[in-house]
């Protein structure tokens, strides 16, 4: 079996960049330019939304985003064929960054669980972070999930006490990503000596007790923003403020024009 792309990337001490991308938003036709744009200018991972009606997770910028989606005829089936052509380069150039797939659990459930985890694969995806799948009942679609070679990414908030922090670090395949806030997506900009205060001790606390490498997500929506996080943490998510910024694009091609100028100002 290949070795997966995303434990290749993290061999390396770089610090990451990752994007957070709702597919065919704001247009349809937007998810392979917006994908060429993202590798061209940096981004280390892609995560990829899959569009869903009830995400406990994400805030109004990830929902709205979530039901155009939706609307423009985005299904789990859908996405698996996008990550196919993206990754062929049928329609776009060949894009070779890892892609992970951000979801809940419904959608792969309806689709047929060991269905997914082979369509995926097949289609070539390189993991999945699944913000409803409690890590205590995880075991056996994580062992599922390995067999397949796919990184399983699980969540660690604010208030995750450091035994916890311990059982998610050791689920996670290759590293865990970090709540910056007790909100949901793009709730927060993390401003105010008392917000960073609280980050950095937080972010000082997983550290102690996690052996693996993690990545910071939620409100992080600047150049400024991803320094910091990387002083702390081992990478860093942006996506509500991408998906803020192509919110007015009326094409594709607008869309990954924008994605790119974005992208490069947190470069």
């Amino acid at each position: 079996m290949t070795q997966n792309r995303i434990t290749t990337l993290l061999e390396s001490d770089k610090k990451l960049l990752i994007a957070y991308y709702m597919p065919e938003y704001p247009v349809e036709g937007a998810t392979l330019p917006v994908l060429e744009a993202l590798e061209e200018n940096g981004a280390d991972i892609i995560e990829l939304g899959i569009p869903f009606s009830d995400p406990v997770g994400d805030g109004p910028v990830i929902q709205g985003a979530a039901q155009t989606a939706i609307r423009n005829g985005v299904t789990v089936r859908h996405l698996l064929e996008l990550v196919r052509r993206a990754r062929t380069g049928e329609g776009c150039r060949k894009i070779t960054a890892p892609i992970l797939l951000m979801g809940y659990c419904n959608p792969l459930i309806a689709y047929g669980g060991e269905c997914f985890l082979q369509d995926a694969v097949d289609a070539g995806v390189d993991g999945l972070l699944l913000p409803d799948l409690p890590p205590e009942e995880a075991e056996d679609f994580l062992e599922r999930a390995k067999s397949f070679g796919l990184t399983v990414v699980f969540l660690i908030s604010p208030v995750t006490p450091p035994e916890r922090i311990e059982l998610i670090d050791s689920l996670s395949t290759d590293f865990s990503y970090c709540l910056a806030v007790n909100a949901t997506t793009g709730t927060s900009k993390l401003s105010g000596a008392e917000a960073d205060e609280a980050i950095e001790k937080y972010l000082k606390r997983v550290r102690e007790h996690a052996r693996k490498k993690f990545v910071v997500g939620f409100g992080i929506r600047d150049k400024s923003r991803v320094e910091r996080m990387w002083r702390l943490a081992d990478g860093a998510v942006v996506g509500s403020a991408l998906l803020q910024h192509i919110a007015g694009a009326a094409s594709p091609a607008e869309t990954a024009r924008l994605v790119g100028e974005f992208w490069r100002s947190l470069r």
